[in-house]
């Protein structure tokens, strides 16, 4: 079995020595069928109920966090416009797979058309890179706020915030379009039955009947391109900005300073250290059972989603002063 760097881009969930019932020669299948947790079926409800509770608070939460930010007049800022655009992000992307790993949970509805197939993958690949985007332009927001702040207002004005957004949405639409494309173009000859809850591109490419290491090397491509860069950026970013703490001249000072990056150290954590276990996991995991690999690759898609309100809910002062406001006026 090969690596799944970051949980959908490259590796093999289904090696093609592994065989199921249902092989037919399916040149242009109309519909695939996903088996949820292979080898878990007979404990997809029990599995359900700890993924539908994470999937309401994570849409519960993000939705809290828009109604905040855009009733509060004081948090139309940089930081918390990025935020918004998080929480959207965090929204589509865990969207995109939770409801139909629920249906399959609870009604065992399977099937999924081609077509649905590949937007979902499309969607998952094109929202888990625009988070990542969206991180680095909050780094950004933290360098800017503490190496220069007295030009922090003319720096990120709300057209640079508008076309940095736009830029990550585009970077991000862009570099997912071959996943689907690469998809479509082989012909599916060995079964139509996915052994995963969602469309993974590598778990369903590997069901055709061709060379497909172009879809392999073009993850390798994206990872390094997308994620790699990413990370780089984030780096640099956070070199200057303790460099900056460090110069500081109190105590206080310093803890002051760096404390308004915590929130965005925590949601970094949240998205990279799932995908780091996840892919030391595909990569020395051989003997891992393939239940263990689809439940990863769930819990990727879903903790970030969930704990990102939760990390500014509880650490952003203004959102939580604001929370407990409509809670207490609700009360009285």
């Amino acid at each position: 079995m090969q690596e799944t760097p970051l949980c959908l881009r490259v590796g093999h969930l289904l090696p093609h020595s592994m065989s199921y019932s249902n092989t037919t020669d399916i040149t242009n299948p109309s519909t695939f069928i996903l088996l949820g947790i292979p080898g878990l079926e007979a404990a997809h409800v029990w599995i359900s109920i700890p993924f539908c509770t994470m999937y309401t608070i994570a849409v519960l939460g993000n939705f809290t966090i828009l109604f905040i930010v855009k009733m509060e007049q004081s948090l139309h800022e940089p930081m918390y416009y990025f935020l918004c655009m998080l929480a959207i992000t965090d929204l589509v992307m865990s969207t995109s797979t939770q409801p139909k790993m629920l249906s399959i949970f609870w009604f065992n509805s399977r099937e999924i058309s081609f077509s649905a197939c590949l937007t979902q993958m499309y969607f998952i690949h094109c929202f888990s890179a625009m988070e990542s985007g969206i991180l680095v332009a909050m780094a950004f927001d933290r360098y800017v706020a503490i190496c220069d702040p007295l030009r922090y207002s003319t720096i990120l004005t709300d057209s640079v915030v508008a076309k940095i957004g736009l830029a990550v949405v585009l970077r991000s639409g862009i570099f997912a379009l071959p996943y689907p494309f690469l998809a479509r173009r082989w012909p599916y000859c060995r079964n139509n039955i996915i052994p995963h809850s969602y469309c993974e591109h590598i778990a369903v490419v590997n069901l055709a009947c061709a060379d497909i290491r172009i879809s392999s090397y073009y993850g390798l491509f994206d990872l390094f391109s997308e994620i790699g860069m990413d990370v780089f950026f984030i780096a640099v970013s956070y070199t200057q900005i303790l460099r900056a703490i460090f110069s500081l001249p109190t105590k206080d000072a310093r803890l002051k300073t760096f404390r308004t990056c915590i929130s965005h150290l925590c949601a970094i954590s949240a998205l990279y250290i799932p995908d780091f276990f996840s892919s030391l996991t595909h990569r020395f995991g051989h003997n891992v059972p393939l239940h263990f690999l689809v439940l990863i690759a769930n819990v990727y898609l879903l903790v970030p989603p969930l704990l990102h309100p939760i990390i500014y809910g509880l650490r952003t002062k203004q959102i939580r002063g604001r929370l407990l406001q409509l809670f207490t006026h609700k009360d009285t």
